[in-house]
């Protein structure tokens, strides 16, 4: 079963618990005698007389966390088009880069050896792409997570409750940062929690059509 499936699974059933609480709630009020019920009522009105309050996760800066993501993306690819252009490649050449168990960036690629060893360590010895390929490695997983979730919950009106779950009431405590290691703690939960499954991050890798 994939992490991905789990998440699904684990947010249906929360939300399937949380309408079972709701069902029982409406039932209990019921057996109530008509007076308590009036005063449930009144209690009721002057609570929500300012409307349902909008959940936390509505308010997430997702227009910035693209922006920001963005700008790792953009300069991680534009870096790689100038090593292919550099080292005299076909522009139609494609290339993915990776981070090897040693941490060192590798490069996959239909190239020569001695053009791919030297791109390798090019990227290896360019502070800047280390820094912003490490971003990009735990953003944009997480970005995708959030976004999508946000666009079902716009679409269809279906609410995640991993969402919700990783997301602070307090707007300040909600930087893309913050998400990205709550998200990455539920992905290691849950990987725990998986029968022979790792509680590791998968692989991640830029992938690039130098032409596109």
């Amino acid at each position: 079963m994939s992490l991905m499936n789990s998440l699904a699974r684990i947010g249906a059933s929360l939300s399937q618990a949380s309408g079972q609480r709701a069902q029982a709630l409406a039932a209990s009020k019921l057996d109530k005698p008509a007076d308590a019920q009036a005063g449930a009522q009144s209690s009721a009105d002057i609570t929500l007389s300012g409307g349902v309050a909008a959940k936390a996760s509505s308010k997430l800066a997702v227009g910035q966390y693209k922006s920001d993501v963005g700008q790792d993306s953009v300069m991680i690819k534009e870096t790689l088009r100038h090593k292919i252009a550099e080292y005299g490649l076909h522009l139609n050449t494609r290339v993915a880069v990776s981070r090897s168990e040693t941490g060192a960036l590798t490069l996959e690629a239909g190239i020569p050896t001695d053009k791919k060893q030297q791109i390798e360590q090019d990227l290896n010895n360019n502070k800047a792409f280390r820094e912003a390929f490490q971003r990009l490695s735990v953003n944009e997983p997480t970005l995708a997570f959030v976004d999508a979730a946000m666009k079902l919950n716009q679409a269809y009106g279906v609410n995640n409750s991993l969402l919700d779950a990783m997301v602070s009431d307090n707007q300040q405590f909600n930087g893309l940062g913050d998400l990205v290691h709550r998200y990455d703690s539920l992905r290691q939960t849950l990987g725990e929690l998986q029968a022979g499954a790792q509680a590791t991050r998968p692989t991640y890798a830029v992938r690039l059509n130098a032409q596109a």
